[in-house]
């Protein structure tokens, strides 16, 4: 129950987010993290850099609210509020009868764009970099190098084709589409091509011979569509305060400031030509109808005269010249209103409240003239007859007065109209980019390079989940003998020969020279001598003084362990003999600078004895057995009896024989020797092998009827992760 216990709280244990152990991965790895910051905030500068600069121009435009009418024509106020028209007004700004115009006045149809030197070269010409001299006759465009196109005329469909301008000469140049020539020309000079389909002025070239510019001809919408994408209209102000905002963007400030200007004298132009339209209709009306009021007075004037001769001179008397005065009055202003109904009919329905007001006035006075009327019919005919004569003459003269007096007044008002918008400030550059930001993006590149750094440090430290303790290598059941700390030392003795060695699983590295006789001082050669003083007591009960050293995965330190082992132990006055049960890849010898011939494998296959491939060290009492050469089938060769009656020879003549094997996860051979070996210790490396892989090394074990002793803890690295981590406090 106890074990069960146990197995659940580590279990619960391990589910559990170690937010120390990850505070600390953090701090182990501080200068990784920022030296990936400083990198990735280093290429937000060149990022920075490299992008082209974009300026804003900008300009202040008023909309003045319009009279409710600006007709002469019409008498009648328009009844209701009046509403803002900046909405309108923005819209028309940016339609394409207002851009479309700034396109053809500014030709921005046509494009010539320079090629410059690739990824840095429009950093470089930004910055000044003239052509150098080993650039002589190369296409790409340096600084203050360019030519002036006034001209380009090409066929409907060449339109979006991009063709090459190459300049040949100081006064010279060729039209290239692709790898063919369209035409060559001369400063100046109006250069067509073959069939007559392409013409081209260049009007000054100030670069050097070979460069290279990309000349195209967009299309209307085109070019229309992308200087609407790059300019911006908005109403200042909270409320409806009709002063408009108009900001254009782009990467050549001449140009911007020029289409902006464009823009708003476009805009004013046609709001003048939209005001004076108005005028124009109605003078086009007027024009119409005078001359047949004209014709109408006439007559009527013909006819009085007649009827007057007739009647031998008729006069009307006081009463009746008080009526016809009213009455043509009354006609006066009908005839008034019908002309305003007319220009009405042209721009509104009879349901608006302008229209609707009209015909109520109209109906007013129709009803007055008809009580007029009904009093001439009670005058004498004789006086009627006069009347009526008389009234169509005034009347007559009366509407031919005013259209003339109103067509002076709207030729007046059509040569002084000035629209109700107005430029307060002028299209300016601003003299510093708008765009790219550069800080921003700086800022923006180390914040993304920080976060990639601590989550690559925290995946591969998630990833990474080999023993950091001895607590950890406990809790599976398995007793750790000794924790030998990293030695610098002995980083010097080893000459790497694949990855680094430090905490990556399946490294290759060779040791030259053994620790605990360069340094007998070394944490590392303490921590193997209190193994030492462990394994007395672990092997009083062994029935033999075989010791099997051997461990999960390649890289862990068996040789190392064992070669020092060796050492510790003959300096105690023991005799000792190492053998490199490690017939594949073994490398014992060479920490002892000998070679791997005539050792183990040459004993089992009978080519020598015993006695002639034992080799001694420097170190008294202590010899070695190397791997010899390399066997076919060394697992076969382990099982053969014949190892088995060598080490009875070694258990005789030695105190202490230590056996370093492969690794078992790797082959089977560890599994073979450890039965041969009254005592056997697992070597774990610190951050290498999980708690799991050291589970499944000793089911391993068990299965092959070998008893795992102990854990050696191998190559502690004092880390902030381990020392933050829940193991540290809690079994500190």
């Amino acid at each position: 129950m106890a074990s069960s216990l146990e197995k659940d709280q580590s279990a619960s244990t391990s589910d559990e987010v170690d937010l120390g152990r990850l505070f600390g991965l953090l701090l182990d790895h501080k200068w990784l993290i920022a030296a990936i910051t400083a990198a990735f905030t280093a290429l937000g500068i060149i990022y920075g850099a490299m992008q082209t600069p974009i300026y804003q121009a900008n300009a202040l435009m008023e909309i003045e609210e319009r009279s409710s009418s600006s007709n002469p024509v019409q008498n009648i106020g328009i009844f209701g509020q009046s509403t803002s028209r900046s909405p309108a007004e923005i819209q028309i700004l940016q339609s394409r009868m207002v851009l479309g115009k700034a396109v053809d006045r500014e030709n921005l149809q046509m494009v010539v764009k320079p090629k410059r030197f690739p990824v840095i070269g429009a950093m470089l010409a930004r910055r000044g970099f003239e052509r150098p001299g080993f650039a002589q006759g190369w296409s790409s465009v340096w600084a203050n190098e360019n030519v002036n196109v006034t001209r380009f005329v090409i066929p409907r469909e060449w339109v979006g084709r991009p063709l090459t301008l190459r300049v040949t000469g100081p006064d010279s140049y060729a039209l290239l589409d692709g790898g063919s020539t369209v035409l060559e020309g001369q400063v100046g000079e109006l250069a067509q091509s073959r069939n007559g389909n392409v013409e081209l002025r260049v009007m000054d070239i100030n670069a050097g011979r070979g460069a290279e510019f990309t000349l195209m001809k967009r299309s209307s919408l085109s070019a229309i569509n992308g200087l609407r994408g790059r300019f911006e209209v908005e109403e200042a102000g909270q409320s409806s305060t009709g002063i408009l905002n108009l900001t254009l963007k782009g990467a050549e400030p001449q140009q911007v400031e020029d289409s902006l200007k464009a823009i708003s004298e476009v805009y004013v132009t046609q709001n003048i030509e939209r005001q004076s339209a108005e005028t124009q209709q109605s003078l086009d009306f007027l024009k119409k109808q005078i001359p047949e009021i004209r014709e109408q007075l006439s007559n009527a004037e013909n006819e009085l005269n007649n009827y007057r001769v007739s009647q031998d001179s008729v006069d009307l008397n006081q009463e009746t010249q008080s009526v016809l005065n009213r009455l043509v009055n009354v006609e006066g202003q009908l005839n008034q209103l019908s002309f305003n109904e007319a220009d009405l009919s042209q721009r509104f329905t009879k349901n608006h409240p302008e229209y609707k007001s009209l015909l109520e006035k109209k109906q007013q006075l129709q009803n007055e003239k008809a009580q007029l009327q009904k009093q001439v019919n009670n005058l004498p005919e004789t006086q009627q007859k006069v009347l009526r004569l008389q009234r169509n003459v005034n009347v007559t003269q009366d509407i031919y007065t005013q259209l003339l007096n109103r067509m002076q007044e709207l030729n007046i008002a059509k040569a002084g109209a000035i629209g109700n918008v107005r430029i307060i400030d002028d299209a300016v550059v601003e003299p510093w980019p708008v765009a790219p930001r550069k800080t921003l993006i700086t800022f923006l590149f180390m914040v993304v390079g920080f976060i990639l750094s601590v989550v690559f440090v925290l995946v591969r430290g998630a990833m990474k989940q080999g023993v950091e303790s001895s607590d950890q290598i406990e809790n599976i059941g398995l007793p750790v003998y000794a924790s030998v700390p990293l030695s610098s030392g002995q980083n010097r003795l080893t000459r790497s020969l694949g990855m680094l060695k430090r905490g990556k699983r399946g490294s290759s590295s060779v040791d030259r020279g053994v620790l605990a006789i360069n340094d007998t001082m070394d944490p590392s050669v303490e921590a193997v001598r209190s193994l030492r003083t462990s394994l007395q007591f672990a092997m009083m009960e062994a029935p033999d003084s075989r010791l099997m050293i051997t461990g999960p995965s390649p890289g862990v330190g068996k040789s190392f362990i064992t070669a020092n082992l060796g050492v510790v132990c003959a300096q105690a006055g023991q005799r000792v003999l190492m053998i490199d049960a490690d017939m594949r890849k073994g490398h014992l010898h060479q920490m002892f600078d000998g070679k791997s011939s005539s050792g183990l494998s040459d004993i089992l296959l009978r080519k020598d004895g015993p006695e002639n491939i034992i080799r001694q060290t420097s170190v008294e009492n202590l010899d070695y057995v190397a791997r010899g050469t390399v066997p076919p089938n060394p697992a076969e060769l382990l099982m053969n009896a014949r190892f088995g009656e060598f080490l009875e020879w070694a258990d005789r003549h030695y105190d202490l024989v230590i056996m370093d094997t492969p690794p078992i996860l790797a082959v089977t051979d560890a599994a073979i020797v450890g039965k041969q070996a009254g005592t056997s210790l697992m070597v774990a490396r610190y951050g290498v092998n999980p708690p799991r892989e050291l589970e499944h090394v000793m089911r391993r074990f068990q299965t092959s009827g070998v008893e795992i002793k102990g854990c050696i803890l191998n190559a502690i690295e004092q880390h902030a992760a381990s020392r933050y981590s829940n193991y540290y406090y809690a079994y500190r």
